[in-house]
């Protein structure tokens, strides 16, 4: 598979964003991120060639703002030449991903009960679609280049051309599709750990974070990556199960595993 190339640096005074910002990570997009020295923003910058799917994230941000779904909020939009810098509000808590177990079953009923927030807004309302079609078309043009991160792939399948992957979730699509518009919901899109910020003194969601995929999909979609990521916490197999029976109840619904190991097995094929 082709080496990724790193993206130059890009940073907040770049785009005359005044204050002391430290750097936090270089997000999967490639965007860099950085946080102010108060900690109450955050501040992602990219080059110009990310310009439009940072734009994309901040439409998705303000849309969310005021529909009673925790997250950030879009504070200052710059862009130019060198690219753009999107200014959001901190959600203040600690990453899901970061909790031992013990503290993550604590906070599970109530990540359940956000997800479920979430997925009840209203879907016609919501402007942004990340349906089967489109998740298939991204995946086709990350193939086409090249450009799937074998990190992202099963343990299983980071010897498998990314190729021979696509041509068996295509072949499998039709049945998703017609499975779809029962289950179409307002996603995540990227409903990882990482992702859910909780409030350590309460377990309760302090916010969603990260919502540049937002858009009308299958439920699926959101809760595959959210298990499969959360088995990456759990100790054992049995009380990953446990979790999964757990949180469907909470949820209010009944996983169908072939659809959820549809979707986590696309989703990495979209990223690229």
């Amino acid at each position: 598979m082709a080496d990724r190339p790193e993206p130059a640096p890009v940073s907040p005074s770049q785009f005359g964003i005044d204050g002391a910002w430290l750097p936090v990570s270089t997000a999967e997009s490639g965007a860099f991120v950085f946080r102010s020295a108060d900690a109450t923003g955050y501040a992602k910058c990219v080059t110009a060639a990310g310009t439009a799917e940072l734009a994309a994230e901040r439409d998705r941000i303000a849309w969310l703002d005021g529909k009673d779904i925790p997250g950030p909020r879009v504070l200052d939009w710059t862009d130019g030449e060198a690219g753009a810098c999107l200014l959001t509000s901190a959600v203040h808590g600690v990453p899901a991903d970061q909790l031992p177990p013990e503290d993550l079953w604590r906070a599970w009923d109530d990540i359940a009960d956000a997800v479920r927030r979430l997925h009840e807004l209203p879907v016609r309302a919501c402007p942004y679609r990340r349906n089967l079609d489109e998740m298939v078309a991204r995946a086709r043009d990350v193939v086409a280049r090249d450009a799937v991160n074998p990190e992202f792939l099963p343990d299983d399948q980071q010897h498998t051309p990314p190729m021979d992957l696509l041509a068996a979730l295509t072949q499998e699509a039709p049945l998703r599709r017609a499975q779809e518009p029962a289950d179409t919901v307002v996603c995540h899109g990227d409903l990882c750990l990482p992702n859910i910020i909780l409030d350590p003194t309460t377990w309760a969601v302090s916010g969603f974070i990260d919502l540049g995929r937002l858009g009308q999909a299958d439920r699926h979609a959101d809760l595959a990556l959210l298990l499969a990521n959360a088995r990456e916490t759990w100790p054992t197999e049995a009380r990953a199960q446990t979790a999964d029976t757990a949180l469907a109840a909470r949820y209010g619904t009944t996983l169908d595993p072939d659809r959820l190991r549809f979707y986590l097995h696309l989703d990495p094929l979209t990223w690229g």
